[in-house]
């Protein structure tokens, strides 16, 4: 998933690896650094995604960290697992595009996978919706 914006790709690469600040683009989802700065290998993150106490935490430690073009993580929660890469990229006029890519373990088998036919469309809307709000919330300043 993809979306592009009106902002310098280092400005967007920054607000985007502000974890505390995902509340403010990702869908239904808080972050924090758990363990490191944030921005270097090994640091670990939480992100929390839901209402209230409905939801799950997603375990991720930054397996590699390129300023302002990549950031990679390892899902290491007891639900989600698996690998996920943002990416960030000039484009010419002084706009960037962001890419998420995820590959994730499903959790439960058979019942996990039957599940995700139903899940991913409204995952990937979800997941349009937030990179989208990262862009305009980027180039806010």
């Amino acid at each position: 998933m993809s979306a592009e914006g009106d902002v310098p790709a280092e400005r967007l690469f920054s607000v985007m690896t502000d974890w505390p600040r995902h509340r403010e683009w990702m869908v239904l989802t808080d972050a924090r650094v758990t363990s490191g700065d944030g921005r270097g290998v090994g640091s670990r993150l939480s992100a929390f995604t839901g209402v209230g106490r409905v939801g799950f935490t997603d375990a991720m430690e930054i397996t590699a960290f390129t300023p302002g073009a990549i950031v990679e993580v390892r899902h290491t929660g007891a639900l989600v697992r698996g690998s996920g890469v943002f990416r960030v990229s000039p484009l010419p006029g002084g706009r960037s595009r962001v890419e998420w890519v995820e590959e994730l373990e499903l959790p439960f088998g058979v019942v996990g996978r039957a599940g995700w036919v139903v899940a991913r469309p409204v995952a990937a809307v979800a997941l349009k919706v937030s990179l989208e709000r990262l862009t305009r919330l980027a180039a806010r300043g």
